[in-house]
């Protein structure tokens, strides 16, 4: 570890726990940028969920509305 980033994480140590938090955050996002790329927050996650439980009930749009549909906006 480098002595700056040594110096950083000790002024680090120093602050409350919420702005620690906030530094690990942005520590671990620029250390591994691909990590976050796909992750859903929990009220997309629940919106997902909740279009795959209405596949499997069959509360689709039959072929023919959904063609009417890109049909409309195809224009």
């Amino acid at each position: 570890m480098s002595k700056l980033l040594e110096e950083a994480i000790a002024s680090v140590r120093a602050l409350p726990e919420g702005k620690q938090d906030i530094a690990a955050k942005f520590l671990l996002a620029f250390a591994n940028p691909d990590s976050d790329r796909y992750q859903l927050t929990d009220d997309q996650a629940a919106e997902v969920e909740l279009a795959k439980r209405e596949v499997r009930e069959g509360k689709i749009a039959p072929d023919a509305e959904m063609s009417e549909v890109w049909r409309r906006f195809d224009r």
